[in-house]
C-alpha cells in the first residue's frame, strides 16, 4: 500500500494527465509510471519519439545481462544507479523525456521496474493507434496465407471495429496437438484439438 501510495506521488509530480485523453487504464505501479510518462509526452508531442527511445534501452537492456543485473540490483545504491543510467543515455540520441524519466525512476528505486514499465507504455501507444494485439497458438507455426486467413476473420468479426487494427503473432505450442487458439483483449477462442479432447473426457466421466 505504501509503494503504490509513493508511486502515485512520483508520477503526479512528474506529470499530470489534465487536458491529456490517456487511451487505457493501466493497473499497478508499472502502469502508473507509463501513464505518467504518456501523459508528458503527449503534452509535448513526443509519443513516438519516446517510443522509440524506449524500445532502443529495451533492446539494450535485453541483450545486455550486466547492464539487467545492474538495474534489478537492489543492494546498488541510488546514487549510483542514477549515474550509471545517465551514462548509458549519454551515449545514444534520447529526448530529454526520457532522459528525465530515467531519472525518476532511479530516484524512486523503480530501475528494477524498466522493462514492465516500457512493456506498459508500449501499452498505451497501441492502444492510442486502434492497436489489438493478437496472440494466434498453434501446434507448429503457420504460413503467411494462414496467418492473413485467421486475421481476416476476426477483422469482419463483431469483436474487431473498423477503426481498429490487428497486431497478429504467431505461438508455437504443440502440446495444443492440433488447430487454434485465439487471444486478444480479454478473449479466448480456443479451437484446440486438446481442449475438444478435454471436453470429451470431461463428458465421458459424467456418464460413468
Amino acid at each position: 500500500m505504501f509503494a503504490a501510495r509513493r508511486a502515485l506521488q512520483a508520477t503526479r509530480g512528474y506529470a499530470t494527465s489534465a487536458n491529456v485523453q490517456v487511451p487505457a487504464v493501466l493497473h499497478g505501479i508499472e502502469g502508473r509510471y507509463a501513464t505518467a510518462l504518456y501523459t508528458a509526452a503527449a503534452k509535448k508531442q513526443a509519443l513516438d519519439a519516446v517510443e522509440t527511445d524506449l524500445k532502443q534501452v529495451k533492446r539494450v537492456v535485453e541483450k545486455d545481462s550486466k547492464l539487467r543485473e545492474f538495474l534489478e540490483n537492489p543492494t546498488i545504491n541510488r546514487i549510483e544507479k542514477k549515474a550509471g543510467v545517465q551514462q548509458l543515455l549519454a551515449a545514444g540520441k534520447y529526448n530529454d523525456l526520457t532522459k528525465n524519466f530515467f531519472d525518476t525512476l532511479a530516484e524512486n528505486g523503480r530501475l528494477y521496474d524498466t522493462v514492465k514499465i516500457i512493456n506498459s507504455y508500449g501499452s498505451l501507444m497501441s492502444a492510442y493507434r486502434g492497436e489489438v494485439q493478437v496472440t494466434i497458438t498453434s501446434a507448429k507455426e503457420l504460413d503467411a496465407k494462414e496467418v492473413a486467413k485467421v486475421k481476416g476473420y476476426l477483422q469482419k468479426s463483431s469483436f474487431i471495429t473498423a477503426k481498429q487494427t490487428l497486431v497478429v503473432s504467431n505461438k508455437v505450442n504443440p502440446s495444443i496437438l492440433g488447430g487454434l487458439v485465439v487471444e486478444f483483449g480479454d478473449k479466448t477462442i480456443d479451437l484446440s484439438v486438446s481442449s475438444k479432447i478435454n471436453k470429451l473426457n470431461q463428458l465421458l466421466q459424467e456418464a460413468i
